[in-house]
Protein backbone atom coordinates (compact mmCIF):
# COMPACT_ATOMS: atom_id res chain seq x y z
CA UNK A 1 0.00 0.00 0.00
CA UNK A 2 1.36 3.36 -1.21
CA UNK A 3 2.28 5.62 2.02
CA UNK A 4 0.17 8.79 1.84
CA UNK A 5 1.82 12.22 1.95
CA UNK A 6 2.24 14.00 4.71
CA UNK A 7 2.76 18.15 4.78
CA UNK A 8 4.41 18.93 8.16
CA UNK A 9 2.94 21.27 11.00
CA UNK A 10 5.57 23.82 11.36
CA UNK A 11 4.17 25.01 14.38
CA UNK A 12 4.86 21.53 16.05
CA UNK A 13 8.66 21.61 13.92
CA UNK A 14 11.01 21.86 17.37
CA UNK A 15 9.87 18.79 18.77
CA UNK A 16 13.05 16.34 19.74
CA UNK A 17 11.43 12.68 19.98
CA UNK A 18 7.90 13.03 18.18
CA UNK A 19 7.18 13.92 14.33
CA UNK A 20 3.77 15.75 13.57
CA UNK A 21 2.76 16.20 10.18
CA UNK A 22 -0.81 16.41 8.28
CA UNK A 23 -1.82 14.09 6.32
CA UNK A 24 -5.01 15.79 5.07
CA UNK A 25 -6.60 19.13 5.54
CA UNK A 26 -7.55 19.59 9.72
CA UNK A 27 -6.03 15.82 10.70
CA UNK A 28 -2.74 16.04 12.05
CA UNK A 29 -0.55 12.73 12.71
CA UNK A 30 2.12 12.36 16.04
CA UNK A 31 4.48 9.96 15.43
CA UNK A 32 6.57 8.58 18.39
CA UNK A 33 9.80 8.93 16.94
CA UNK A 34 12.28 6.93 18.49
CA UNK A 35 12.77 3.77 16.38
CA UNK A 36 16.13 2.53 17.14
CA UNK A 37 14.49 2.37 20.69
CA UNK A 38 11.70 0.49 19.81
CA UNK A 39 9.87 4.07 20.51
CA UNK A 40 10.67 3.27 24.18
CA UNK A 41 9.47 6.34 27.00
CA UNK A 42 12.14 8.34 29.03
CA UNK A 43 10.62 11.17 31.08
CA UNK A 44 11.65 13.95 28.18
CA UNK A 45 9.08 11.92 26.10
CA UNK A 46 6.16 12.01 27.63
CA UNK A 47 6.63 15.78 29.10
CA UNK A 48 6.51 16.60 24.92
CA UNK A 49 4.14 14.30 24.67
CA UNK A 50 1.40 16.58 26.89
CA UNK A 51 3.37 19.36 25.70
CA UNK A 52 1.85 17.94 21.94
CA UNK A 53 -1.50 17.33 23.14
CA UNK A 54 -2.42 20.21 24.82
CA UNK A 55 -1.31 22.36 21.76
CA UNK A 56 -3.41 20.46 19.65
CA UNK A 57 -6.18 20.95 22.01
CA UNK A 58 -6.52 24.40 21.26
CA UNK A 59 -5.36 24.18 17.71
CA UNK A 60 -8.21 25.58 15.72
CA UNK A 61 -6.30 24.33 12.24
CA UNK A 62 -6.67 20.43 13.74
CA UNK A 63 -9.97 18.55 14.07
CA UNK A 64 -8.69 15.06 14.51
CA UNK A 65 -5.60 13.37 15.90
CA UNK A 66 -3.73 10.08 14.97
CA UNK A 67 -1.12 8.78 16.92
CA UNK A 68 1.02 6.16 15.94
CA UNK A 69 4.87 5.38 15.98
CA UNK A 70 7.56 5.40 13.90
CA UNK A 71 9.52 2.35 12.56
CA UNK A 72 8.83 -1.22 11.61
CA UNK A 73 9.12 -2.82 15.17
CA UNK A 74 6.92 -1.21 17.43
CA UNK A 75 4.27 1.73 18.39
CA UNK A 76 5.94 1.71 21.55
CA UNK A 77 8.27 -0.66 24.17
CA UNK A 78 7.18 1.11 26.45
CA UNK A 79 9.43 2.29 29.99
CA UNK A 80 12.79 2.81 28.63
CA UNK A 81 13.91 0.81 31.58
CA UNK A 82 17.87 1.49 31.23
CA UNK A 83 17.27 5.53 31.24
CA UNK A 84 15.02 5.02 33.95
CA UNK A 85 17.79 3.42 36.03
CA UNK A 86 20.76 5.94 35.28
CA UNK A 87 18.43 9.18 35.94
CA UNK A 88 15.09 10.35 37.25
CA UNK A 89 13.64 10.50 40.97
CA UNK A 90 13.74 6.63 41.07
CA UNK A 91 17.51 6.01 40.44
CA UNK A 92 18.11 9.44 42.08
CA UNK A 93 20.16 9.47 44.96
CA UNK A 94 18.42 13.16 46.01
CA UNK A 95 15.96 10.91 48.24
CA UNK A 96 18.65 8.95 50.04
CA UNK A 97 18.24 10.01 53.84
CA UNK A 98 14.82 11.11 53.42
CA UNK A 99 12.37 9.48 56.09
CA UNK A 100 9.86 7.71 54.10
CA UNK A 101 6.78 9.50 54.17
CA UNK A 102 9.00 12.56 52.05
CA UNK A 103 10.76 9.87 50.32
CA UNK A 104 6.79 8.71 49.47
CA UNK A 105 5.73 12.33 49.32
CA UNK A 106 8.79 12.29 46.01
CA UNK A 107 7.20 9.42 44.30
CA UNK A 108 3.62 10.34 44.71
CA UNK A 109 4.28 13.89 42.62
CA UNK A 110 6.72 11.95 40.23
CA UNK A 111 4.00 9.32 39.48
CA UNK A 112 1.17 12.42 39.28
CA UNK A 113 3.33 14.17 37.04
CA UNK A 114 3.91 11.07 34.94
CA UNK A 115 0.05 10.51 34.89
CA UNK A 116 -1.13 13.75 33.89
CA UNK A 117 1.12 13.36 30.62
CA UNK A 118 -0.94 10.88 30.15
CA UNK A 119 -3.71 11.86 30.31
CA UNK A 120 -3.64 15.05 28.00
CA UNK A 121 -4.44 12.58 24.88
CA UNK A 122 -7.77 11.99 27.11
CA UNK A 123 -8.04 15.62 28.17
CA UNK A 124 -7.44 16.47 24.60
CA UNK A 125 -10.40 18.13 23.12
CA UNK A 126 -10.08 16.96 19.52
CA UNK A 127 -10.39 13.01 19.16
CA UNK A 128 -7.39 10.69 19.17
CA UNK A 129 -6.97 7.79 17.34
CA UNK A 130 -4.19 5.26 18.48
CA UNK A 131 -2.66 2.88 15.60
CA UNK A 132 -0.35 0.74 17.12
CA UNK A 133 1.45 -2.29 15.08
CA UNK A 134 4.09 -4.80 16.11
CA UNK A 135 5.42 -4.80 19.96
CA UNK A 136 2.99 -2.48 22.31
CA UNK A 137 3.68 -2.89 25.64
CA UNK A 138 3.53 -1.61 29.25
CA UNK A 139 3.15 2.30 28.68
CA UNK A 140 1.82 1.06 25.34
CA UNK A 141 -1.75 0.50 26.97
CA UNK A 142 -1.73 3.70 29.30
CA UNK A 143 -1.53 5.77 25.86
CA UNK A 144 -4.20 4.14 23.79
CA UNK A 145 -6.56 3.77 26.81
CA UNK A 146 -6.08 7.80 27.22
CA UNK A 147 -7.05 7.77 22.85
CA UNK A 148 -10.98 7.72 21.91
CA UNK A 149 -10.20 4.89 18.88
CA UNK A 150 -7.74 1.86 18.98
CA UNK A 151 -7.24 0.11 16.05
CA UNK A 152 -3.83 -1.96 14.99
CA UNK A 153 -2.29 -4.08 12.68
CA UNK A 154 -1.98 -7.80 13.01
CA UNK A 155 1.25 -8.60 13.68
CA UNK A 156 0.36 -6.62 17.16
CA UNK A 157 1.72 -8.06 20.80
CA UNK A 158 0.50 -6.44 23.14
CA UNK A 159 0.94 -6.66 27.34
CA UNK A 160 0.09 -5.30 30.22
CA UNK A 161 3.91 -5.74 31.54
CA UNK A 162 4.50 -4.28 35.13
CA UNK A 163 4.21 -7.21 37.09
CA UNK A 164 6.84 -8.92 35.67
CA UNK A 165 9.01 -5.55 36.65
CA UNK A 166 7.84 -5.89 40.30
CA UNK A 167 5.25 -3.51 40.32
CA UNK A 168 1.46 -2.41 39.70
CA UNK A 169 0.82 -0.65 36.69
CA UNK A 170 0.36 3.08 37.71
CA UNK A 171 0.22 5.04 34.88
CA UNK A 172 -3.25 4.76 33.61
CA UNK A 173 -4.06 0.81 32.41
CA UNK A 174 -6.03 0.15 35.73
CA UNK A 175 -7.85 2.60 35.59
CA UNK A 176 -9.03 2.76 32.05
CA UNK A 177 -8.82 -0.81 30.69
CA UNK A 178 -11.30 -2.23 32.71
CA UNK A 179 -13.64 0.93 31.37
CA UNK A 180 -12.57 0.15 27.97
CA UNK A 181 -13.29 -3.48 28.18
CA UNK A 182 -16.55 -5.45 29.59
CA UNK A 183 -14.93 -8.26 31.06
CA UNK A 184 -13.02 -7.88 34.71
CA UNK A 185 -12.19 -11.56 34.27
CA UNK A 186 -10.60 -10.84 31.51
CA UNK A 187 -8.19 -7.39 32.76
CA UNK A 188 -7.47 -9.27 35.61
CA UNK A 189 -6.43 -11.94 33.86
CA UNK A 190 -3.79 -10.03 31.48
CA UNK A 191 -3.16 -7.21 34.10
CA UNK A 192 -2.07 -10.16 37.34
CA UNK A 193 -0.23 -12.67 34.88
CA UNK A 194 1.44 -9.93 32.39
CA UNK A 195 0.99 -12.38 29.13
CA UNK A 196 1.15 -11.34 25.73
CA UNK A 197 -2.23 -11.07 23.95
CA UNK A 198 -2.39 -10.75 20.08
CA UNK A 199 -4.53 -8.36 17.48
CA UNK A 200 -7.52 -10.60 17.39
CA UNK A 201 -7.53 -11.39 21.06
CA UNK A 202 -7.57 -7.53 21.67
CA UNK A 203 -10.41 -7.31 18.94
CA UNK A 204 -12.07 -10.12 20.28
CA UNK A 205 -12.36 -8.35 24.06
CA UNK A 206 -12.96 -4.92 22.34
CA UNK A 207 -9.55 -3.28 23.16
CA UNK A 208 -9.46 -2.60 19.50
CA UNK A 209 -12.10 -1.69 17.10
CA UNK A 210 -10.06 -2.65 13.75
CA UNK A 211 -7.27 -4.54 13.30
CA UNK A 212 -5.63 -4.80 9.39
CA UNK A 213 -3.34 -6.59 7.82
CA UNK A 214 0.08 -4.41 8.01
CA UNK A 215 0.78 -1.04 9.76
CA UNK A 216 0.78 0.45 6.50
CA UNK A 217 -3.45 -0.42 6.25
CA UNK A 218 -4.03 0.77 9.83
CA UNK A 219 -2.40 3.88 9.11
CA UNK A 220 -4.92 4.24 6.08
CA UNK A 221 -7.60 3.63 7.87
CA UNK A 222 -6.87 5.87 10.69
CA UNK A 223 -6.33 8.45 8.67
CA UNK A 224 -9.42 7.88 6.34
CA UNK A 225 -11.33 8.08 9.93
CA UNK A 226 -9.85 10.75 11.45
CA UNK A 227 -10.51 13.19 7.66
CA UNK A 228 -13.97 11.95 8.15
CA UNK A 229 -14.11 13.55 11.41
CA UNK A 230 -12.66 16.55 10.19
CA UNK A 231 -15.53 17.30 8.22
CA UNK A 232 -18.24 17.08 10.94
CA UNK A 233 -19.14 20.00 12.88
CA UNK A 234 -16.32 20.61 15.97
CA UNK A 235 -18.40 21.77 18.12
CA UNK A 236 -20.91 18.29 17.56
CA UNK A 237 -17.13 16.32 18.04
CA UNK A 238 -15.81 17.80 20.75
CA UNK A 239 -18.87 18.37 22.31
CA UNK A 240 -19.25 14.56 21.94
CA UNK A 241 -15.97 13.29 23.31
CA UNK A 242 -16.45 15.33 26.39
CA UNK A 243 -20.00 14.00 27.12
CA UNK A 244 -18.87 10.33 26.79
CA UNK A 245 -15.93 10.96 28.63
CA UNK A 246 -17.77 12.55 31.36
CA UNK A 247 -20.50 9.78 31.20
CA UNK A 248 -18.08 6.85 31.58
CA UNK A 249 -17.20 8.39 35.18
CA UNK A 250 -20.60 9.41 36.00
CA UNK A 251 -23.86 8.04 36.76
CA UNK A 252 -26.71 8.33 34.12
CA UNK A 253 -28.92 11.19 35.96
CA UNK A 254 -25.54 13.38 36.89
CA UNK A 255 -24.03 12.79 32.83
CA UNK A 256 -27.75 13.71 31.55
CA UNK A 257 -27.32 16.85 33.67
CA UNK A 258 -24.35 17.66 32.39
CA UNK A 259 -25.43 17.21 28.74
CA UNK A 260 -28.23 19.61 29.18
CA UNK A 261 -25.82 22.29 30.50
CA UNK A 262 -23.16 21.55 27.90
CA UNK A 263 -25.82 21.55 25.06
CA UNK A 264 -27.74 24.63 26.23
CA UNK A 265 -24.61 26.61 25.13
CA UNK A 266 -23.78 24.39 22.14
CA UNK A 267 -27.28 24.15 20.29
CA UNK A 268 -26.87 27.95 19.92
CA UNK A 269 -24.06 26.96 17.17
CA UNK A 270 -24.54 28.03 13.46
CA UNK A 271 -23.20 24.27 12.93
CA UNK A 272 -26.66 23.32 13.87
CA UNK A 273 -28.95 25.15 10.92
CA UNK A 274 -26.12 24.69 8.39
CA UNK A 275 -25.52 20.98 9.03
CA UNK A 276 -30.21 20.56 8.85
CA UNK A 277 -29.82 22.87 5.58
CA UNK A 278 -27.32 21.04 3.73
CA UNK A 279 -29.17 17.87 4.22
CA UNK A 280 -32.23 19.41 2.37
CA UNK A 281 -29.87 21.13 -0.37
CA UNK A 282 -27.82 17.85 -0.45
CA UNK A 283 -25.06 19.61 -0.45
CA UNK A 284 -21.97 19.15 1.98
CA UNK A 285 -22.02 21.43 4.62
CA UNK A 286 -18.22 23.14 6.21
CA UNK A 287 -18.02 24.52 9.49
CA UNK A 288 -16.18 27.16 10.94
CA UNK A 289 -12.84 26.75 12.66
CA UNK A 290 -13.44 26.31 16.75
Amino acid sequence: MAQQQQSPLPAYADYQYFLVTSPSPLVAHVEINRPAKLNAFHEAMWHELRAIFGRLSVDPDVRAVVLSGAGDRAFTAGLDVAAASEGGVLASAEGQGLDPARKAARLRRYIADFQECITALEKCEKPVICVMHGIAIGLAIDISTAADIRVCAKDTRFAVKEVDIGLAADIGTLARLPKVVGSQSWVKDVCMTARDFDAQEALAVGFVSQVHESKAAALAAAFKTAALLATKSPVAVQGTKELLTHSRDHPVEDNLRYTGVWNAAALQTNDVPAALMSGLKRKKPTFEKL
